[in-house]
């Protein structure tokens, strides 16, 4: 988020934060922001809240965009309407942090996606640099968090095995984008 806004400062652009409750007083204000960049996990509320006219985003779809392999993102993104009971997948979080209750990845994630499939799906976690599964073809998904803490040739390495052997691939952005219904619009006005 530092970063992002670091940027958009470097670029001459008037940067505005609020918290996601405060987003319905901002707009009385008649200010119309150029673009709306928020966290993934207020996709539902900001995306309810913000005019459709607003291009909307998130800072993990940025990352995405940056570091990630974009074109095989919102490739494989669509896959999760395909889920099937029972399927694997892989999370992939590029940090090695401490873990809390409501953890985006752990818990937030594997949560909306089961409830969006209505299926049981089986989730495995790789952070850091740990050593990735051998067998990438087991799992029907992977989704890579924004990847902020390493490098763009350090994530695409981790990926290429699972591109490689035809496993759809995602970020959380596009997967809680996807579940909220708004894949299209907080992805569209990357493809530049």
């Amino acid at each position: 988020q530092s970063q992002t806004i670091r940027d958009a400062l470097d670029n001459q652009c008037i940067t505005v934060m609020i918290k996601e409750n405060e987003l319905s007083d901002f707009l009385k204000l008649n200010i119309t922001p150029a673009l709306a960049i928020t966290d993934s996990s207020a996709f539902g509320v900001v995306a309810e809240t913000l005019p459709e006219a607003i291009p909307l985003t998130s800072f993990s779809i940025l990352f995405g965009r940056l570091k990630g392999d974009f074109d095989a993102y919102k490739k494989g993104t669509p896959v999760i309407s395909s889920l099937k009971e029972g399927d694997n997948v892989l999370i992939l979080e590029s940090c090695t942090h401490q873990t809390s209750c409501d953890d985006i990845g752990r818990v937030k994630i594997p949560g909306l996606l089961q409830k969006y499939t209505g299926k049981n799906l089986s989730f495995s976690f790789v952070s850091g640099l740990s050593k990735l599964p051998e067998d990438p073809e087991e799992y029907a998904l992977v989704i890579q968090c924004g990847g902020c803490m390493v490098t763009r040739k350090q994530l695409l390495n981790r990926l290429r095995p699972f591109i490689k052997a035809g496993v759809p691939v995602t970020n959380y952005g596009m997967t809680l984008a996807y579940i909220h219904g708004i894949f299209d619009r907080a992805t569209n006005m990357l493809n530049r």
